[in-house]
């Protein structure tokens, strides 16, 4: 969340002035963005469907008349009675029809009216629902060598079914060969789409589209034999809103089409239906649109559903995901940024609209805490007397028992923790957070005293007095801990005083607008206060509620550019170490009447400078003879000092660990050292040092548990891979990769594991030996997924050049040789699973589509995804499903979810946020604002969650906050009645969040 506070810093004042200007700009500029997005979508899509159109109808109306002759009367008396009239022709020029058609395209019947009527009944859709499916195509009047008759957009699409003017007797076998050659470009009947309807009732049904999709399906052949267009009145208007006079003016053969019939069956086959949505337009016609729309104006003009789509963007305040109704229990709609995605409601779902979502039974609780913040904090680690270790990483103050291997977690901030002090009583302990923003809801930086043995909060100190975040924190000492210090993150950097037992401010000033790195009061007087920083040292001096500042004479001593810490010595001076490695003592000088005159003022001076490290002096450390120790930067030492500042021992921590970011005395031999890149380690100068507390020091964003051990791995940006033990909660080996780990997983038989990089290669390392047993690469972009198949037969790769890669896998999971690729996703692959006979794949894509594979035949796009629904998954991390609709929270703009996890016993699913916080939802989870169990504790977005291989416990991965969070899942009470048959038990952890 760091870098959300830094977003924060250029808007912080303004925001408190004008608190609603921001959020307006923001819901105009998403709103914006949406309107765009979606109307470039539709222009092109409408352009596409107008090229398919031309290139389609001539070789429709050739093959319908070459079957049956009789299907030019039919087709005449249509087109003739609709009004296709000149006066109404678009400009769009059409592929003549061949001569010898069109020249002989009137054709008249013997039997003259005695014809068969014209069925129009609505059917319902066909196997598959989705509209991208699907094939309507109205079919234009006859042309003429002199006259083109074209295509009225401006109307409302009729749907014609060709098989009509077929014979009787072999109308399936024409249909099939002639519909088998059709494709329909996604969205078609975007134009005329209906508003959706508060109910999903059969209106809902033509909301069913899918012009977003990039995907091209054959349609499936219908066995019904009706003729049909969509009756204005009866869909667009209720019987109350019509007119009585509609039906006056128009011929009777209009009447009879527009009139519903009942749809002919054969055998026992249900009627399949299929019908375009339309929406009758009451007012004056539309003007005549140009061969491609010059604006977005025209687009939304010619597009009643795009304006009113348009506008629900901008009402809804920038929201990026609203959902549709589902249609006659076949599929339900989502929005996200704009685009539509349809899902397909599984067959022993039978009635949608009456499933109940509730907050799954089971809690989490968490557990342990993988990881320590050093590489850019100072001070944060104390030795508390019961034994404990108290560090902060992320939102969290861990207490760390260090003989007992035992946790304990202050979880009370709502941001990620920046300084951490303790009170002279050694109980009562003050943290400080920085600010942040939880979605559109600021998270002020403030204080909290806390006590460490009941790990109840004692007082919340500066919420909203702080500005952008806590720097430095201070208990005083010659008081017993009656006021507390802070330095805060804005550009003066305040220095305040507060009463640490009410929590009231007693004095505040500016003191400097270069950095500052510590704070401390005088441990033998009250009143006086010293901070440290970038080329400073102030010495300020608190009386009367006032503040007086004197600043640190560097004299004949070159300045350095940063003083980085300081201590008191028993005599009282001030030790300061600085990135010179010097270590300085600082004392009190009188006044220099003679050179500076009567006025002159006593000052603080630099008494003695003593060379202590090669590069900066991170961290002093007072020891209770008198001595002193100090740790290096550039070298890596920790060396121990007399009073007298003469050494006396050194010794200097493996270069893997990183320099001595701050120490913490345990008993005057044992040490605590916390590290840059991030680890403690426990030791003494005479029996060296190991490491207790270990963790990434970059983004992480590969997460792979064992498949039958209480292990997991990690990898991330800073080239490391971890194996951790999460049983015995301690890390079993590290190893360094030549480029980063973004993704990661085990092979079934458990023992290997791939891990996919930044540049496109993969390898796979041995558990036990940690060797690389194969590496591949494929493509020249980040890889995003690796997934073994459910018997380990295959691995899935897949990339951010948009392919997804398959492997056959022999030898134990050590051989892989390239079986094959799929193509088809038009963004890069964010999420796969496969099913769980180990034949199909279920992916993801940056842009939001949701594809399935046949990979034992081929690695072949399944076109007709309504076949897909009822497929068994062996996992479930793709986060868009149907399975997995009710997760996304209204507003989300598709990024908002990064990684989703079912459990193995599928009870729950885990999603890890944007926003910092994990979910637990129930599963299957398919209707929108489902409840669910909130958990804090991440500073950052989390970017990964996973079961153990038992569903013990949930691990989640921060990004930037480089932390890894380990949840018990608990499991008490009843059984409940469950979603789709399933049933459960569960636990309650303390204070569950439920949003």
């Amino acid at each position: 969340m760091d870098s959300s506070t830094n977003s924060l810093e250029d808007v912080s004042a303004d925001s408190a002035e004008f608190p609603d200007r921001t959020s307006l700009m923001e819901v105009r500029l998403q709103a914006q963005e949406d309107e765009i997005t979606l109307l470039k979508s539709s222009l092109a899509d409408a352009l596409r469907r107008i090229r398919l159109h031309d290139q389609l109808l001539p070789l429709l109306k050739q093959q319908l008349i070459a079957v049956n002759p009789g299907a030019a009367r039919v087709l005449n008396q249509v087109y003739c009675s609709d009004g296709c009239s000149n006066n109404r022709k678009h400009s769009i020029d059409r592929q003549p029809i061949p001569s010898h058609v069109s020249n002989n395209s009137s054709v008249h019947s013997t039997n003259g009216p005695t014809a068969a009527p014209l069925s129009v009944e609505p059917r319902t859709e066909p196997s598959t629902q989705d509209r991208s499916t699907q094939t309507e195509l109205p079919l234009p009047g006859l042309e003429t060598p002199q006259t083109k008759p074209v295509l009225d957009l401006s109307r409302g699409m009729r749907s014609l079914h060709l098989e009509d003017g077929l014979p009787r007797e072999n109308t399936d076998q024409s249909v099939d060969s002639t519909r088998a050659k059709l494709h329909r470009v996604a969205g078609i009947d975007e134009e005329t789409e209906e508003p959706e309807e508060e109910d999903g009732g059969s209106e809902g049904q033509d909301k069913e589209m899918g012009w977003s999709s990039a995907i091209e399906e054959p349609i499936q052949p219908t066995n019904i034999r009706s003729l049909q267009r969509e009756d204005y009145l009866d869909r667009s208007s209720s019987p109350d809103e019509q007119s009585p006079t509609s039906t006056l003016g128009r011929s009777p053969d209009q009447n009879l089409r527009s009139a519903p019939l009942s749809p002919i069956l054969e055998g026992d086959k249900k009627a399949l239906v299929r019908r375009n949505s339309e929406k009758l337009v009451n007012d004056k016609p539309k003007k005549r649109l140009e061969k491609k729309a010059a604006s977005s104006a025209n687009l939304l003009m010619r597009s009643p559903s795009l304006e009113n789509r348009a506008k629900d963007l901008v009402s809804s305040a920038g929201s990026g995901s609203r959902r549709g109704t589902y249609s006659h229990g076949q599929s339900i709609k989502m929005f996200i940024r704009g685009r539509p995605i349809t899902m397909y409601i599984p067959s022993n779902i039978h009635n949608y609209e009456d499933l109940k979502m509730d907050t799954p039974s089971e809690r989490l609780e968490l557990d342990w805490v993988y990881g320590y913040r050093g590489r850019d904090c100072r001070a944060n680690l104390y030795f508390l007397p019961t034994g404990e270790a108290v560090y902060f990483i992320a939102c969290v103050v861990v207490l760390y028992h260090i003989n007992n291997r035992t946790q304990r977690h202050y979880r009370k901030h709502t941001d990620c923790v920046r300084c951490l002090t303790i009170h002279p009583d050694k109980v009562r302990i003050a943290s400080g957070q920085t600010a942040g923003v939880d979605k559109d809801k600021p998270l002020l930086p403030c204080v909290h005293i806390w006590d460490s043995s009941t790990l109840v909060t004692l007082q919340q100190i500066g919420l909203g007095t702080f500005q952008r975040g806590v720097g430095s924190v201070a208990f005083s000492f010659a008081d017993s801990g009656a006021f507390l210090c802070v330095i805060d993150d804005s550009n003066e950097h305040m220095l305040s005083v507060w009463d640490a037992n009410k929590g009231t401010k007693h004095a505040e000033v500016k003191s400097t607008n270069e950095a500052v790195f510590a704070v401390d009061f005088n441990p033998s007087d009250s009143n006086n206060i010293i901070t440290c920083g970038k080329s400073h040292v102030y010495f300020w001096t608190f009386s009367a509620g006032q503040f007086t500042k004197k600043q640190g004479i560097f004299g004949k001593y070159k300045k350095p550019k940063f003083i980085q810490c300081f201590v008191f010595s028993l005599t009282g001076d001030v030790l300061t170490g600085d990135s010179e490695g010097n270590i300085l003592t600082w004392g009190k000088s009188a006044a220099d009447i003679k050179t500076l005159g009567k006025g002159a003022k006593e000052t603080f001076q630099i008494m003695r400078q003593t060379k202590a490290h090669e590069g900066s002096v991170f961290t002093l450390c007072t020891l209770p003879g008198g001595g002193l120790l100090s740790g290096g930067g550039k070298d890596r030492k920790i060396i121990r000092w007399s009073a007298d500042l003469a050494p006396e021992r050194e010794c200097e921590i493996p270069e893997k660990f990183g320099a001595v970011r701050t120490l913490a005395d345990v008993d005057g031999v044992e040490l605590l050292v916390g590290t840059t890149r991030n680890a403690i380690l426990r030791g003494s100068f005479s029996d060296g040092f190991v490491v207790i507390v270990q963790g990434h020091v970059d983004e992480m964003w590969g997460l792979a548990t064992h498949p039958a051990q209480d292990v997991f791995l990690s990898c991330g940006n800073d080239k490391q891979v971890f194996l951790w033990n999460a049983e015995e909660h301690k890390m079993d080996w590290c190893t360094t990769l030549e480029e980063y780990g973004l993704c990661a997983d085990f092979s079934p038989v458990g023992s290997v594991v791939s891990i996919g990089l930044s540049t496109g290669k993969w390898l796979v390392l041995d558990l036990l030996t940690r060797e690389v047993v194969s590496e591949s690469i494929d493509g020249n972009e980040q890889l995003s997924v690796m997934r073994y198949s459910p018997d380990g037969s295959f691995l899935a790769v897949g990339s951010h050049d948009n392919f997804i890669y398959i492997y056959s896998v022999t030898e134990n999971g050590r051989r892989y040789s390239r079986f094959g690729k799929c193509n088809g996703h038009s963004s890069f692959i964010t999420h796969l699973d496969w099913s769980k006979d180990g034949k199909y794949i279920m992916s993801n894509s940056g842009d939001y589509e949701i594809l399935y594979w046949d990979i034992a035949g081929g690695c072949k796009l399944l076109r007709n995804r309504y076949e897909s629904k009822d497929r068994e998954w062996a996992s479930y991390t793709c986060v868009l499903g149907f399975h997995v609709m009710g997760v996304w929270l209204e507003g989300s703009d598709g990024t908002d979810i990064n990684a989703l996890c079912r459990s193995h016993n599928e009870r729950v699913v885990a999603v890890a946020d944007d926003f910092c916080k994990v979910h637990l939802f129930q599963y299957p989870c398919p209707k929108p604002k489902a409840p669910s169990h909130k958990y804090e504790g991440h500073g950052s977005h989390v970017t990964n969650v996973c079961f153990t291989y038992s569903d013990s416990h949930l691990l989640s991965m921060g990004g930037k906050d480089t932390c890894i969070l380990q949840w018990k899942v608990q499991r008490v009470g009843d059984s409940r009645e469950r979603l789709a048959s399933l049933s459960s038990t569960s636990t309650s952890s303390p204070e569950p969040a439920v949003s």
